[in-house]
C-alpha cells in the first residue's frame, strides 16, 4: 500500500509540474492583444503624468524647462492665488451639491420608472436625452433659460409677479448654483439609467416577501433595496466625481468664469495658465493638484472593489 501511495504522489507531483507551463501560456492570445493597452497605460498615461509632476517643480514658461528647478514655489504661489482658491471653493460647492442631488434625483426617477408605468420607454428617453448633448450645448441652452430678459424671470414677471427676480448667472454670490442647475439637468438622466439597471437586478421575490410582511415601499427601498445596491451606488459616485473634477465646458459656455472670477473652476484655471498665460509650471502644479483630488476618489473605490472581491 505504501508503495502504491508513493507512486501516486509522484504522479500527482509530475502532473502539477506539467500544468505550470500550460497555466503560464493560458489565454496567450488575449495577453498578447493586451500588450498595446499595457504599453499605452505605462508610457502615455503614467509616463506623461510623471513628466507633468516633475515639471510642476520647475519655472517652465512657454516651453518645458527642466533645468529651472524651483522646488515648491509653484505650489506656494498656487495656493496664495485668490483665483485658485475661488475655483476650489466653487468645485467643493458644485461637487457636494452634484453628488447629493444627482443620486437623489436619479434614484427617485429610477424608482418611479421601476413601477412599470405606462409609457416608460418614452419617459426614459426624454429624461436621458439631455445626457446626449454636449456640455457646450447644455451651457448655452441654460444661459438662454436663465437670461433675465427672455428667460425664467421674464416669463414669471409676464404672469403678474413683476417683482420676481431670478438672475443667477449675473450674481457672483449664487452664480455657481446657476451652473449647478445645468449640470444636474444633464447628468441626472444618466444616473437614473444606472440606478434603474440596479433596481431591475433586484429579485422580485424580495418585493413579494416585503408586501406579504406588510412593509411599506419606502422602507423596503431604504432598508433592503439600497443596501443591496451598494456596488451600483459606488459606480455612480465614481462617475459623478470624475465629471465634477473635470468640469470646464459648462462654465465656459455659461459664464466664461464670470462675473469677475466668481465661477472659476480648477480645470479652467489649468487651461488658461498653460495656453493663454503661457505659464506651464503653474499649470502643471494646478493639474497635479487635480490629480491628487482624482486619487482621493479613485483609491477608496479600488479598495472597496478589491475588498469586495476578496470577501466574495
Amino acid at each position: 500500500m505504501s508503495l502504491i501511495s508513493t507512486e501516486t504522489e509522484a504522479m500527482h507531483r509530475q502532473d502539477r509540474g506539467a500544468k505550470k507551463p500550460i497555466r503560464l501560456f493560458r489565454n496567450l492570445n488575449a495577453k498578447v492583444a493586451a500588450l498595446p493597452m499595457i504599453f499605452t497605460a505605462l508610457v502615455i498615461f503614467i509616463g506623461c503624468t510623471l513628466w507633468t509632476i516633475y515639471h510642476s517643480f520647475t519655472k517652465s514658461r512657454l516651453l518645458p524647462a527642466p533645468e529651472k528647478w524651483v522646488g515648491l514655489d509653484q505650489y506656494e504661489r498656487l495656493w496664495s492665488t485668490r483665483r485658485w482658491l475661488v475655483s476650489i471653493e466653487n468645485l467643493v460647492i458644485y461637487g457636494a451639491c452634484t453628488l447629493v442631488l444627482s443620486l437623489v434625483i436619479g434614484f427617485t426617477l429610477a424608482a418611479l420608472l421601476d413601477r412599470k408605468i405606462r409609457g416608460e420607454n418614452i419617459f426614459r428617453t426624454i429624461i436621458l436625452y439631455p445626457f446626449a448633448l454636449s456640455f457646450i450645448v447644455t451651457g448655452l441652452v441654460w444661459q438662454w433659460i436663465l437670461n433675465p430678459e427672455f428667460g425664467i424671470q421674464s416669463i414669471v414677471q409676464s404672469l403678474g409677479w413683476e417683482r420676481f427676480a431670478f438672475d443667477p448667472l449675473n450674481n457672483g454670490q449664487i452664480v455657481i448654483y446657476g451652473i449647478l442647475i445645468a449640470g444636474i439637468w444633464q447628468g441626472s438622466g444618466f444616473i437614473m439609467v444606472i440606478m434603474l439597471a440596479g433596481l431591475r437586478g433586484i429579485d422580485q421575490e424580495i418585493w413579494k416577501a416585503a408586501r406579504v410582511d406588510g412593509i411599506p415601499a419606502w422602507k423596503t427601498y431604504i432598508f433592503i433595496v439600497i443596501p443591496m445596491m451598494k456596488p451600483v451606488f459606488i459606480t455612480a459616485l465614481v462617475m459623478i466625481a470624475s465629471g465634477i473634477i473635470k468640469v470646464y465646458d459648462l462654465v465656459v459656455a455659461q459664464t466664461s468664469g464670470g462675473p469677475g472670477i466668481a465661477s472659476e473652476v480648477p480645470a479652467k484655471y489649468v487651461i488658461e495658465k498653460m495656453f493663454e498665460a503661457q505659464n506651464l509650471g503653474q499649470g502643471f502644479a494646478a493639474s497635479t493638484m487635480m490629480l491628487v483630488s482624482v486619487l482621493v476618489v479613485l483609491i477608496p473605490y479600488i479598495y472597496l472593489q478589491l475588498g469586495g472581491s476578496r470577501r466574495g
